[in-house]
């Protein structure tokens, strides 16, 4: 169990609630399937899966949560081509054009009519607490989905202070620096990929993939005052990852320093595993985040 993304927030105030305060929290929202009309779904789920039924799962004070999204496929062709059908029969019945307002209602209708037939399709967030580092860390490359999950939390825990991470230098003023000198700071290597934007109206992208980023046809879109928007990067040999203009982490692999402490641990328990996993990880990036933040100027105080 390895985060592959991270969507950071900060919890603003302390988390004072006890692991049993906070399942019963959790267990007002827990995940149900879609209903007959309901196009989604989302709720807490069994970090461990299986038979579990705890809706939390606590290692070394780290606390996994699962958040589970069912949701109703209706393919807007589908609907479209059966509101045309029904706008045609009906006029052709009534005698008239309807309105703008009797097609909507005609939409409406349909969407209801189908909804109980379409496919369903679940996917999982996961996401875990820090209540001693203050963080909320959510594996998601979408800060969409992540503010679903936070707004979950929110709903199940009555409020949450957690706002996403703000640091004093933009991440692309920052990012664009490195990448125009050159000279990265210690513990950080740049690899082979990013995407340059033009900061004018028409925002063209320039995108670079298993490239030397050092040739000087990146030096030239640079010194024409694009910026660095997404950059690979290697942090202390230990993790290799995606950094993007809105502090988000995508990508995130843990290198061979990592997978060796994982090759010790290797368990046929597959709880056990998790644990030795999520410890690892969680020991990580607790280090990783504050002198990493450092480097685009702290964050900036709530």
């Amino acid at each position: 169990m390895w985060f592959k993304n991270l969507c950071i927030f900060r919890l603003t105030d302390p988390f004072t609630l006890t692991n049993t305060e906070l399942e019963q929290q959790l267990n007002t929202l827990s995940f149900h399937p879609c209903g007959g009309h309901e196009p989604s779904s989302m709720g807490w789920s069994p970090p461990l899966g299986g038979t579990s039924e705890h809706l939390l799962h606590v290692c070394n004070g780290f606390i996994l949560l699962v958040a589970k999204k069912e949701e109703r496929v209706l393919p807007t062709s589908v609907i479209n081509e059966m509101v045309q059908e029904k706008i045609i029969a009906t006029e052709d019945q009534q005698g008239y054009k309807l309105s703008k307002k009797e097609r909507t209602k005609l939409k409406d209708d349909t969407i209801f009519e189908l909804l109980p037939k379409a496919f369903t399709f679940s996917k999982k967030f996961y996401a875990y607490l820090d209540p001693q580092g203050g963080w909320l860390i959510i594996d998601s490359a979408s800060s969409k989905n992540a503010e679903d999950v936070v707004s979950l939390l929110r709903q199940s825990l009555g409020s949450l202070q957690a706002i996403p991470i703000h640091t004093n230098e933009k991440p692309s003023t920052v990012m664009t620096r490195w990448l125009t000198d050159a000279m990265p700071p210690q513990n950080i290597t740049i690899a082979d990929e990013c995407e340059l934007r033009s900061p004018d109206e028409s925002g063209g992208i320039i995108r670079c993939k298993r490239h030397d980023l050092n040739v000087p046809e990146i030096q030239q879109h640079l010194d024409k005052g694009k910026q660095v928007i997404k950059l690979a990067i290697t942090w202390s040999e230990r993790m290799a990852f995606i950094i993007d203009e809105h502090f988000i982490i995508k990508r995130l692999r843990f290198l061979d320093l990592i997978q060796d402490q994982i090759a010790d641990l290797e368990t046929n328990n597959e709880i056990e595993q998790l644990d030795a996993n999520f410890s690892i990880m969680t020991a990580e990036l607790a280090a990783f985040l504050p002198p990493f933040l450092e480097m685009f100027g702290g964050e900036v105080k709530a």
